[in-house]
């Protein structure tokens, strides 16, 4: 635990006075080896000893290993999915506002807690709160269980980025969302030619060949509860490509994991860097940027936009899952954890930021194009990644290896998230 060690009362032999120095641990700080010799017996009698002294759980190679750890567990799908969803959904600088209070109140006050407790007691997300408080140790086993549970629903995201990225490369030189000539289409769907043809009122009506891709084709929607439909072989398969490379990663553990981890935090930023640059350049990037940070006043009266920035905040800074207390217990005990803390949760809150801002600016562009307005050009929220991005890619030179890079992306960053 500490350097201080302790024994309780009923652990003491009766024959022996209570104000006996021998079981009162002597401690220097700028000497800790000095302990007297027979509290020094006494501690390994009964079994107590130094958490610095242990060696067996291992540790990170370097402090930077650690903190590139928690940016790549932070930023993820989180970032570039759930949040432009949540903004696109509370009416863009309104959920800015709540999102800021819950990430200054909450967010980073709880982050530096749980890896700090985490390097205090030297525990994982399982077992730490059963240290701090036994009667409470089925905490940590209900932690794990939804641990389990966000899993199995980071790897369906997987597989759905999976089929995208085989995707790509299957139509080569062409991508399969970029036109209507595909037997999934149906007779709504305009594409960015025939667009300039079609009146005002079609256009409020058409959906995009990148909508129906993904709402046909990935996730072959039927037409009604009435309508099961079959099972989508295509995605079942790449959900368990996705579990296979999860257990890749992992399967060497901590110090394998590290070397990925520098690559999953770092390449995530060069690819939004390039795709906002191309965004904001689209023909009506502008008002959709405006949407993004402009307030709703009237949203706030309403409890949604506030539990939705607070939800974001414990979701994108994975508070209250176990895995910050399990990376925090890999630090040396006298580690400034809480600069990293700090650190993290500004990279994170800004990758969310730049997220954002690619999202609206190909809002803003695709509102323009069918004639609306860009709190109304797209229906489906959780898709909102796989809506934005892959029309975003449609306007680069040589789109099929961007869209394969952004979807490597997109796994590279939600993948590690599996590993804790």
């Amino acid at each position: 635990m500490s350097n201080k060690m302790y024994f309780w009362n009923e652990n003491r032999p009766k024959q022996e006075s209570e104000e006996s120095s021998d079981y009162y641990l002597k401690y220097d700080q700028q000497k800790p080896e000095n302990l007297i010799p027979k509290a020094q017996e006494k501690c390994t009698k009964y079994g107590v000893e130094d958490q610095e002294d242990s060696s067996q759980r291992g540790g990170w190679n370097n402090q930077l290993d650690f903190l590139f750890s928690c940016i790549s567990l932070s930023v993820g799908l989180g970032n570039v999915w759930r949040f432009p969803y949540l903004c696109y959904k509370n009416g863009g600088g309104a959920f800015l506002v709540t999102y800021s209070i819950a990430m200054l109140f909450c967010g980073i006050p709880m982050f530096f807690q749980e890896v700090a407790i985490g390097q205090y007691l030297g525990a994982g997300g399982m077992t730490f709160v059963g240290q701090l408080c036994p009667i409470f140790k089925g905490v940590g086993y209900a932690t794990m269980t939804i641990v389990f549970l966000l899993d199995v629903y980071y790897c369906i995201i997987i597989a759905w980025t999976l089929f995208y990225l085989i995707s790509t490369f299957a139509v080569l030189p062409e991508l399969p969302w970029s036109n209507c000539d595909n037997r999934w289409n149906t007779k709504d769907c305009f594409d960015n030619f025939s667009i300039s043809n079609t009146n005002k009122t079609i256009l409020r009506k058409s959906t995009s060949p990148v909508e129906e891709y993904f709402d046909h084709k990935v996730l072959g929607i039927s037409t009604g509860i009435e309508d099961i439909g079959g099972l989508q072989w295509a995605l079942f398969a790449c959900l368990v490509i996705g579990w296979i490379l999860i257990y890749a990663i992992i399967r060497k553990g901590l110090h394998q994991s590290g070397k990925i981890i520098w690559f999953s935090a770092i390449f995530p930023y060069v690819v939004l860097l390039i795709l906002l640059a191309r965004a904001v350049t689209l023909e009506g990037a502008g008002d959709g940027l405006l949407y993004y940070i402009t307030p709703r006043w009237e949203e706030l009266l309403s409890p949604v936009p506030w539990m939705d920035g607070a939800t974001q905040i414990f979701f994108a800074y994975s508070i209250g899952c176990g895995a910050l207390p399990a990376l925090g217990s890999y630090n040396k005990f006298h580690h400034n954890c809480y600069k990293d803390a700090v650190i993290t949760c500004i990279i994170n809150t800004f990758t969310s930021l730049l997220a954002g801002c690619v999202t609206f600016s190909i809002l803003g562009h695709i509102a323009l194009e069918h004639d609306a307005g860009v709190g109304d050009v797209v229906k489906n929220g959780p898709g909102l990644v796989f809506l934005t991005y892959p029309e975003v890619v449609l306007k680069l030179p040589g789109a099929p290896l961007w869209a394969g890079i952004f979807f490597m992306m997109l796994i590279v960053s939600d993948a590690p998230k599996d590993n804790f």
